[in-house]
């Protein structure tokens, strides 16, 4: 009963992570399904313009949000020691993928409705991090420091989560008038990647001092 218990309590923050990846998956399929024959229009004709960057951005991140998060199951990883590390070697490029194509879409696709410069720099500022973040845990691993492997990589994937957040903060931020819509936008979709970086920095915090 008490392995029972213990191995469910285990699959807890997995299967919060999938239920948070649920709107953004679900939103890149639909936007995969516009490019396929929908309809253009002002909101979307940057991507018929140049497809090939958002196809790679939603089919990496759909898999990095997705597979990562078996990589908090720790049941998981010890009944299948192998598993993290041939996880870990398509969660990297997957990772990187998603980073750079947002990286290029945000400097190279015309902003659309509603967005702003503002918004333009938080996109740049924490689609960087999330490359930078990347990069370094494989370093890390490469060196065998376990510890700082986990640290970088939670930071990465805490960023590369945040469409999930932000359906939330956009939602509660529809509550809170403001006179500039651009400016609402950019403060509750940052919010949307400040959450979850200070959730993942306040878990190795805690992981550090235990």
């Amino acid at each position: 009963m008490t392995v029972t218990s213990s191995s469910r309590a285990g699959w807890l923050v997995p299967s919060a992570l999938i239920v948070l990846s649920v709107v953004p998956v679900i939103g890149g399929a639909v936007r995969l399904t516009d490019l396929t024959g929908g309809e253009v229009t002002p909101e979307n004709v940057r991507f018929f313009a140049s497809p090939l960057p958002v196809v790679l951005h939603i089919f990496a991140a759909t898999t990095y949000s997705l597979l990562g998060a078996f990589q908090f199951a720790p049941g998981l990883r010890r009944r299948r020691p192998g598993w993290h590390r041939a996880a870990g070697r398509v969660l990297i490029p997957c990772g990187l993928v998603a980073a750079l194509s947002g990286l290029w879409m945000n400097l190279f696709y015309a902003l659309p409705p509603g967005d702003g410069p503002l918004l333009f720099g938080v996109r740049l500022v924490f689609g960087s991090a999330m490359a930078v973040s990347i990069v370094l845990g494989l370093a890390a691993i490469r060196r065998r420091d376990i510890a700082r492997h986990r640290a970088w990589m939670m930071r990465g994937y805490a960023i590369g989560l945040g469409a999930g957040t932000q359906a939330l903060t956009l939602t509660l931020g529809a509550l809170v008038p403001m006179a500039s819509a651009e400016l609402h936008r950019a403060l509750f979709m940052g919010a949307g990647w400040m959450i979850n970086v200070l959730v993942a920095e306040w878990i190795i915090r805690r992981r550090v001092s235990s």
